[in-house]
């Protein structure tokens, strides 16, 4: 049952009406099988800390087999040379499988991430099948341009599937990040071998199962459960993988990086860490001020890069917006991801969880006051308390390191060229919020701040239409957008003489 912030937190089976799990194995070519080694490794239930299952564990070899069926299906099989509209077709398929089994994909995020079950539904798994979709109209609207040369030459360019992706993803939106990559590499022609977190890897496993009835060719999509170290280095350096995409830290993105530098080259878009400001100005409404500012910390119970994790308040309004996020908090309620009730589920699982409480000890030994929560709870599971330091200094831990959990840091600033100075005092450059009812202040602004997305008057609002991606640390590359339609495409130039042509 849940309880309230500073209460306890234990779980009960009453709210949850959750399936087998059906899928434990790695998918490689069409079939599920065994890892080479026939080693596995558990799925955690963060609600208790115990194994829901365990899965296979792939490695360098199972990547070797999964990248061997890609280039296959990519070199010689029908799904780079289907038509678009054909290609949209089965995507369009595979968008309505995942609608009609909503409610089990749901429960395995909620049981396997401790997400929301009812943000699951509501949110994230509607966001595959709306991903999905779009890219399924984008397939057949790929084209290149006719050039106008200078010579007697005819020039075009052709866009054309980039080959074999490797995608790499994160924990906190298991089902959104695995849309975010497949759904443009799929429409684009590619063919891709999937990592999914080894926190969550149960969700991915079953939209394998689904693209197959939907009627993806074998060798195009394929996932290998594994840990980062080895199936994710091996993915990473791999000579026949084309293009890696990561989404996660970045001091991982460094090492894939590096990786894809010293194999072949292949270039690699990388959605990084965050660190992210949200500036509320004096005009701004007190009450929508704060709930965009709590929302956008402690939304997915911190677990999101894009994270508004710095506040920084105008002091005309500081004291009001602090009352408000504190009375807040308090009202939070902590518990079972399956409670309709909960706000707030478990963090991901026992590194995340400690990392995060650790952090908050760094806070309290810095100097910054803690106004509420600072504490786990409950004696199993990964329960935090919504977490807010007031008196932060740019230059405390809490204030610089992405904590990727229920933490906010409130700071008070005076005039716009310091909020803005302030704002960019950070490595990471993913996105940035601000409020104010002043158009000039939030064109200024929005202008100064160096991130990938700035939102004015809102907070993690994100459209299928709308290119997402960082500055700085925060990596390269874009998804969302027909930006990333183009990441997964090559531009060739084709150039062929015309004689004694009457038009130059």
């Amino acid at each position: 049952m849940a309880d309230h912030c500073n209460g306890s937190s234990h779980t009960s089976e009453s709210f949850a009406n959750i399936p087998p799990i059906k899928f434990t194995k790695l998918f490689i070519n069409g079939n599920f099988v065994d890892s080479v080694s026939g080693k596995t490794f558990e799925a955690i239930d963060p609600r208790t800390g115990e194994a829901i299952t365990r899965v296979s564990k792939g490695d360098k070899e199972d990547v070797d087999l999964a990248v061997k069926a890609a280039r296959f299906a990519f070199d010689n099989g029908p799904w780079p040379r289907l038509s678009g509209s054909e290609r949209g077709r089965i995507l369009m398929k595979l968008a309505d499988l995942i609608e009609e089994n909503i409610e089990e994909i749901a429960s395995l995020d909620a049981i396997n991430g401790g997400k929301l079950f009812s943000l699951c539904k509501l949110i994230d798994i509607p966001n595959a099948s709306m991903a999905l979709r779009y890219y399924a109209g984008a397939a057949d609207k790929i084209h290149g341009t006719v050039l106008k040369l200078s010579k007697g030459l005819h020039g075009y360019t052709l866009r054309e599937p980039i080959g074999v992706v490797g995608a790499i993803i994160p924990w906190n939106f298991p089902t959104i990040m695995f849309f975010m990559k497949v759904a443009p590499a799929l429409a684009a022609g590619c063919t891709i071998v999937v990592k999914p977190a080894e926190q969550t890897p149960l969700s991915a496993l079953y939209y394998a199962h689904l693209a197959k009835l939907a009627g993806v060719p074998d060798g195009v999509l394929n996932v290998v459960n594994g840990y980062g170290e080895t199936a994710g280095a091996a993915i990473s350096s791999h000579m026949d993988i084309d293009k890696v995409s990561f989404t996660g830290s970045t001091e991982v993105g460094r090492k894939i990086m590096v990786a894809a530098a010293t194999s072949n080259l292949k270039p690699v878009s990388l959605e990084l860490g965050g660190k992210s400001p949200l500036l509320i100005f004096d005009d701004a409404d007190v009450d929508e001020a704060a709930n965009i500012a709590f929302n956008g910390t402690f939304f997915n119970k911190g677990e999101i890069c894009v994270a508004s994790s710095r506040v920084y308040v105008q002091e005309g309004i500081y004291d009001k917006i602090v009352d408000k996020l504190v009375e807040k908090a308090k009202a939070l309620v902590v518990g079972d991801p399956f409670d309709p009730q909960v706000n707030q589920g478990p963090q991901a699982d026992k590194k995340q969880f400690e990392k995060i409480l650790s952090y908050i000890e760094h806070g309290k030994r810095e100097g910054a006051t803690l106004l509420t929560g600072g504490k786990h709870i409950g004696q199993k599971g990964y329960y935090i308390q919504p977490t807010i330091f007031a008196d932060v200094k740019d230059d405390m831990i809490i204030a610089k390191n992405e904590i990727f959990g229920p933490v906010m840091s409130l700071m008070k600033f005076k005039t716009m060229e310091e909020g803005i100075k302030r704002a960019n005092n950070t490595a990471y450059g993913l996105a940035a919020g601000i409020i104010t009812k002043d158009l000039n202040v939030a064109n200024t602004v929005s202008r100064s701040v160096r991130a990938g997305v700035v939102w004015i008057n809102c907070y993690t609002v994100f459209d299928m239409d709308c290119p997402y991606g960082g500055y700085k640390m925060s990596g390269f590359g874009r998804d969302y957008g027909l930006d990333a339609l183009n990441q997964y495409l090559q531009i060739k130039s084709v150039v062929t003489p015309i004689h004694d042509s009457p038009w130059h």
